[in-house]
This record gives C-alpha cells, structure tokens and sequence, in this order.
C-alpha cells in the first residue's frame, strides 16, 4: 500500500516536468543560446542574415535565423532603431574591387563586346 502510493505520489510530482531539458546535454543548450544572441545582435547591429552566417559559420544556422527574427519583431513592435556597426565587416563579395582605405574605388569601365550581327551589318555595306 504504502509503495503504491509513493509509486503515484513520483508519478504525480513528474508529470509537470520537463524531462527534456533536465536531461539535454548543458553544452548544446549553451550552444544554441550563443547562436540566438548572435542573430539577435546581428539584427539589431543592421546586419544581413547572409552576413552573420558568414561571420559565424560555427554557430547553428537555425538557432542564428531565429534569433534574428525574435529581434526583428521585438525592433518593429517598439520601434527600435538598429545601431549602424562600427566593428569587423563581412569580407568582400568575390569580384568586389578593393582599395585602401585612403583611396577611392574607381571601377574602369569594361569594353564593349561587338555582336556577330553588327560586323556581318558592317560587311553587307561595305
């Protein structure tokens, strides 16, 4: 008697626990909340999510996006202001020219290419 009710007294105090988050591993839970605060703050630095996934390729991409979407609607509900970013910069998209940071970046135009049709025009007059 006495077992059967200690038996149902466990069961009772158990059934409102999360036995998922007792037993998860402290490291990935530190982990993904690492990942959110990284999107957090990259939404409210005025940072693209393809930025932050490039800056933070070890972080979880899910926990990063949502991070930056639970910012995004806590920015727009209070209408918050990003801080424009002072810090690192993403790195230079690929064909991007570069300069120093004293100098302008001029692009050279590029020449044109002629069309097969404009010289068998040409050839046709001439």
């Amino acid at each position: 008697m006495i077992a059967r009710s200690l038996v149902l007294s466990l069961t009772l105090l158990l059934a409102g626990c999360d036995l998922d988050a007792l037993m998860a591993d402290p490291k990935a839970v530190q982990k993904e909340a690492d990942s959110k605060a990284i999107g957090s703050a990259c939404r409210h630095g005025l940072r693209s999510l393809e930025d932050c996934f490039a800056m933070n390729d070890k972080a979880s991409k899910a926990a990063i996006f949502a991070g930056w979407r639970d910012m995004d609607q806590y920015m727009r509900d209070n209408k918050i202001d990003g801080v424009e970013p002072k810090g690192l910069k993403p790195p230079p998209a690929a064909g991007a020219p570069v300069a120093a940071p004293d100098e302008e970046v001029v692009d050279t135009p590029k020449p044109e290419k002629k069309s097969p049709k404009g010289k068998a025009k040409a050839a046709e007059k001439g």
